[in-house]
Formats: C-alpha cells, structure tokens, sequence
C-alpha cells in the first residue's frame, strides 16, 4: 500500500514494529506532535500529522535509531508550536532535543532577503550536523516528504524548492552516500523544474525498458549464472533502471540524443566477499568484451562517501553495451543507505567508521564559522558539494580525496594551514611544477616549504578548496590591518605632535566625541582612510554644533560617518534610499553628504573612479520616504486599478504613475510611492506580486 494510503495509525504501527522495545517512546512523541499539531492542516488538506509521521518512517526505512526516528516525529514542533526546546529536553531527552533545534529553521531574525535567510539556515543546520550527523538525516528525509508533496504549492514556490533541493539537498545526500534519498530527490527536483524535458526521458525509459528487461533476462543474466555456478560462486544478481535526471544529464554531458543512451538499465552482482568481487570481475570480462577505459576500481579507491563497488562496462550479445556493478553485501548495503547503514549510536556517540565521510563536512564547517557574506556561505556550499574528485598522495604514500582542479596549494592548505602559509613550491611525481598545476588522480605531491614564503593574493585565482581560499584570505586580511596599524600610529603620532597634545589627552578627547570602542579601532580608521586626519583635526578644533545648523533632508533623520554626527545631508535622487538600506555617503560641495543605496549605479561609478569621496555612513531616519518601483505584469483590463488599490492597502501613497504597454501584451508600469522603510518596501512588493497577471515588481534604482 502506498504510503499516501495509510491512515496516521497505520504509519505509526509500521513504525513501532521495527523498534521492539522503544514502542513507548515513539507512542509518546506521537501523542505530543498529535496534541501539538492538533489544528494544523497540510495543503494536501491532510491533517498535519501525517508529515512527521512520514518523515519518521522515512528515517525508519534507513534503518536509523530510535533516536533519531524520535526526532523525525518532533522534528517542526520548535518551529510550528509554541513547544520549547527546555519541553522537548525534559520529556524526550537532550539528544532529541538537539536533532529537532538543529532541523529547525531560523524564524525569529528578520533577514534582509530570502538568500540571507537562507545562507544563515544552512549555516545553522551544518554547524549542528558537525555535532550530530542524525539532524541533517533529519532534515533530508523532510525535505524528501515535502518534495513529496509539492504539487499542492503554487508554481513560483514550487520553482524555488526545487532548484534548493537540486543545488543543495541532493548532492548532501550524494555527500553522504544516501542514494536511495539522492534519487528521489533529484527525480522529484527534475519534475518541477524541466517538465517537459522530464515526461519526455520518462516515457522514453517506459518504452525501452520491456525490450531491455527481456535482452537481459535473455541473452544476459544466464550466461553469467552459469559462469559463477561454474566457479562455485554464490552471487545474486539484479538489475535497476538508472533515474531519470541521471538519464537526462548523460545526453547533456555528452551531448548524445536519449537513443544513444545504451545502459538504461545497470546489472549489479552482489557476492560474499572482496576476493569474489574481482573473481567475478575476471570472469565477466572473459565472457564479453570490455569497453576500454570503462572500468572502475572503487574498492581499492572508494569515494569519499564511502561508496565501493567495481563497475565495468562490456560489449554483450548483438553488440549491446551493458554496466556490472560488483560489490559485497555490507557495500551494497552502504551503496543504498550510505551513512545511515554504518553508524551506530552508543550513549549518543557514533562509530569511527564514518569518520572518512565528515572530511568534507569539517572543511566545510571551519569555512562557514567565520563568513558573515551569505554569498560566501552558499557558494562554500555548493563548491564542497558539487567537486568531483582527484586521488592523490603524499610522499608516505597516504591518499588524500581533493576536488577535481585542485592545486599543490591546495594539498598543501589540507595537510595543514602552516604548510600552506609557508608553500614555496611542489613537486609532482618528482618533478618541480608551478603552484597553479592541476593534480592528478595518481599524483604524488610534495610540499617544499621556506619560513619566509608568504601567501600571495594570487593564489587566491587558481585555488579550488574553500579551506584554502579562507585561510589565504584570513592570512592576507591580517597583513593588511597590520599595516593599517602601522600606518595609522604614524599618522597619529604626526597629529599629536601639530596639536601639541599629549598622548593620553589627545585621546581622551577622541573618545569623547568619535565614540570609538578601543585606541585600536580609532589607529585602524585612521590607517584604512576610513577617518581622515584633516577630518580629525577639523573635529578637534571646531566647537559643537548647534541644533539649528543641521540640515535636514526631505525624510529626514540624521547621519554621522565615524562617529561625527550633525552631517548636512541629502538624499540621492537617482536611488532614494529608505531606512533599512545599507548606504554610503559622497562628498559633494555646498550639499554636504548626498546619500546612496549600496546597489546605485551612480555610486559604483563614483566609488570606482573617486574612492576617496565615498565613506560609509550610519543613518537614524525619521518619516517616510518617496521610492520608486517597476511592474512587470500581462496586460488586462482592470489590473492597474488592482495593483494601485494593493499599494494602497499596504499602506503607501502613490505620488507619480507611468505605465506603457508593449506590443506582446506585457504592461511595464513604474510607481513613485512612499515608504516608512526597507521591511515596508519589500512586504508592499510581495503583495504587489500576489495580484494575479504580475510577474515582476523591483525596486529601481535610476
């Protein structure tokens, strides 16, 4: 019976059979989810139940934990209920409790957009994943449910999952040698996301698999049944149809048509040990004709996910091509579950024989700690979980996994982050290379090293790991607030000496007026130019300012840059800022300071050919604030009435309407409207685009 069939009784009978013993604990945890999401529904209109039940016999099906199946059921009561994690610790336990707030997604900060939230939730779930391998387990048998289910969202939304579970969720299932959970999630993903090209490799593989069930079943499977009996075997052997975005991403690699595509189905032999998987391996290719370069050896050099298995590819009868995977029992068994088939949990501590399979995932979590750019977060990300693999050594002869383009920089920065500070030069197999080589699987590295080589802002072009990039970065962020160091006691040192103050009086003073936390913070303004001495000295030297002589601006507030408050200002046309902005402020002559959103053209332009006219600036607005947005939406009778009533229901007027139509049908309508700031900005634009017939509403910044 599908799973879609089964009643929450049912789902939780199935459940409870495989944990003899723990049937009161997940009685428990499914009374408290029942009681805390009592009035909750799905979109499927299903109660809301049926989601952690399902994630729960998801986790189950991979043989995790009882623990872990636990925290599958509790897993969105943190977020969804008023449940607190100090409830969850004390009824279910500290490691339960950890799983469900480490799945838990970050909802109490408001982020400035959807690719900031979402950088800080992936950075939340792998840095509690570092801690316990069960939440992020979790947390992709959630996610396999709800793309389960994701039909019964609206398509923008259905879109954006989608691409996340291709981008990020699948390929840490492939991390962790999940393939059961990557195949689904990658089918599901391919489904929404190419729909078309999706029915098409679907119907293409339920019209070839019939003739290719019988060629096997046929010509196949019994000449290799005879060759093992003969050899005294034991072997049972399958085959499986490869999944459809697999499929689909073969004919775009090689750029072949699906017809081309000739190993639709893969036979896998499972044996009893190592020996009989290269025993068997001999006798295939005894059988039918290898296809060179088509044979490889992942049981001496296994993935870092831990997959092992001999494939080979041959020519069998009528000259069809056909795929053997080879492999053992306990291989098969991690081929499918991955990590799930091999950790095992003592008194809330796992095996060491996962520890090959969390190299990535420290790498990645020393990368993320320190990074406040969600941009740098997610392309960590997706840089450690998209890497193919290169297989290299070091000089005793130790295999490290590194990604495909990596350097001996690279290598030198994984050995150890002195060894990379200090990298003079490589040899590869003997033989000097240049730092920017491209490793090879095979590759012998050596690492020659000098006390006075230093980090160059060049490597940072040929590096491919995201532990060197960092740590080069780190290293040259620390040479240069050295520097600044050093240059700003000079400059200090000179202001002293024209002002004829003592040290600590003229210090004294600084504090006073420009607020700076340390002596420290107020040298590295001053040898970055972020405060420039005539600005000091004019500070020093001038009297305070009167109320009366701060100009304010239209929307006004005021501005202070290091400190100094009381700026004259103004607010740049061509962008109008509104609070919640990140803004910079230009120097101009008689206006004061004109101030710009981040994004505006005009200051890149101006920060680009007149850097030292731009200093970031801190605002404290007061009012509201005229901005301007574009409407992108399929013309119809009655729509712009629609969108203005929307604008204003939101809570804004609008001052200025231009609207033209082109020959396409698209309406393109730009609105002058004010705004008490950035949160208020961005709700009105998610109400405009809810308007049935828009497709786009962007703020405009010229």
């Amino acid at each position: 019976m599908a799973l879609k069939e089964l009643k929450p009784g049912e789902i939780l009978e199935d459940i409870e059979k495989r944990y003899p013993g723990e049937e009161e604990r997940i009685q428990r945890a499914f009374e408290f989810i029942s009681e805390k999401h009592r009035d909750q529904k799905r979109l499927s209109g299903e109660p809301y139940v049926i989601h952690p039940l399902s994630v729960a016999r998801i986790l189950a099906d991979l043989s995790m934990d009882a623990t872990t199946v636990v925290g599958g059921l509790l897993h969105d009561v943190l977020e969804d209920t008023e449940t607190t994690y100090e409830e969850l610790e004390a009824l279910f336990g500290k490691d339960v409790a950890d799983i469900v707030e480490g799945v838990t997604k970050i909802g109490k900060i408001r982020f400035r957009n959807l690719r900031e939230a979402q950088a800080e939730n992936f950075r939340k779930l792998i840095l509690a994943t570092a801690k316990d391998i069960r939440v992020v387990i979790v947390k992709l048998a959630d996610r396999l449910h709800n793309m389960r289910t994701l039909g019964h969202h609206r398509r923008e939304k259905r879109i954006r999952i989608a691409e996340e579970t291709l981008e990020v969720y699948a390929p840490i299932a492939h991390r962790l040698g999940i393939w059961e959970i990557k195949r689904s999630l990658e089918d599901l993903s391919f489904k929404y996301l190419y729909p078309k090209e999706y029915e098409k490799v679907r119907s293409f593989v339920n019209q070839s698999l019939g003739d290719l069930e019988d060629y096997l079943r046929k010509f196949v499977i019994p000449r290799v049944k005879e060759e093992l009996q003969r050899a005294g075997i034991s072997a049972e052997i399958s085959y499986r149809p490869k999944h459809l975005y697999s499929i689909w991403q073969k004919t775009i690699r090689k750029n072949i048509d699906l017809e081309e595509v000739h190993d639709l189905l893969g036979v896998r032999i499972v044996v009893e040990s190592v020996q009989d998987c290269y025993v068997v391996l001999g006798i295939i290719h005894s059988v039918f004709k290898p296809v060179p370069g088509k044979f490889k050896d992942y049981i001496s050099l296994p993935k870092s996910n831990l997959y092992q298995s001999l494939h080979t590819t041959v020519v069998a009868h009528k000259g069809r091509m056909v795929e053997f995977q080879i492999r053992t029992r306990e291989m098969h068994l991690r081929a499918e579950k991955g990590i799930a088939a091999h950790w095992a949990y003592k008194e809330g501590k796992g095996s060491a024989d996962g520890e090959e399979i969390f190299a990535w995932l420290r790498n990645l979590v020393e990368n993320i700690q320190g990074s406040r750019n969600p941009s740098e977060v997610l392309d960590s990300l997706k840089r450690e979980l998209f890497s193919e693999e290169v297989f290299v050594f070091t000089p005793h002869g130790d295999l490290l996994v590194l990604p495909r383009g990596a350097t001996p920089v690279d290598f030198a920065y994984y050995i150890h982050t002195e060894i990379g500070n200090h990298c003079a030069g490589a040899k590869v197999n003997g033989r000097l290379v240049p730092l920017n080589y491209r490793l090879r699987s095979g590759d012998q590295v050596e690492i020659i090293t000098s006390p006075h080589k230093r980090p160059s802002p060049d490597w940072l072009k040929f590096v491919v790991t995201s532990k060197a990039k960092t740590r080069i970065k780190q290293y040259l962020k620390q040479i240069e607030k050295e520097r600044f160091l050093s240059d700003g006691r000079r400059i200090f040192e000179r202001i002293r000496e024209n002002l004829g103050l003592p040290q600590e009086e003229l210090l004294e003073k600084l504090r006073a007026r420009l607020k700076f936390r340390s002596e420290e913070e107020l040298i590295l303004a001053l040898g970055s130019g972020r405060l420039s001495p005539s600005k000091l000295i004019a500070l020093l030297s001038s009297k305070k300012r009167s109320r009366n002589e701060k100009l304010r601006s239209e929307g006004g507030g005021e501005v202070s840059i290091d400190g100094l408050s009381g700026i004259m200002f103004e607010l740049g046309r061509c962008c109008n800022p509104v609070p919640g902005d990140e803004i910079y402020g230009v120097v101009t002559r008689g206006k004061g300071m004109i101030l710009h959103e981040s994004n505006c053209l005009n200051l890149r332009y101006i920060m680009e050919n007149f850097p030292e006219k731009v200093l970031r600036a801190k605002w404290k607005p007061q009012g509201r604030f005229k901005t301007r947005i574009r409407v992108t939406a399929r013309d119809r009778i009655g729509i712009l009435s629609e969108i203005a009533k929307s604008i204003a229901e939101g809570g804004s007027n609008i001052w200025e309407s231009v609207t033209k139509t082109t020959g396409d049908g698209v309406a393109v309508m730009d609105f002058t409207i004010d705004v008490s700031g950035r949160e208020h900005l961005d709700d009105l634009i998610r109400t405009i685009e809810s308007v049935e017939g828009v497709e786009r509403c962007s703020r405009l910044y010229s």
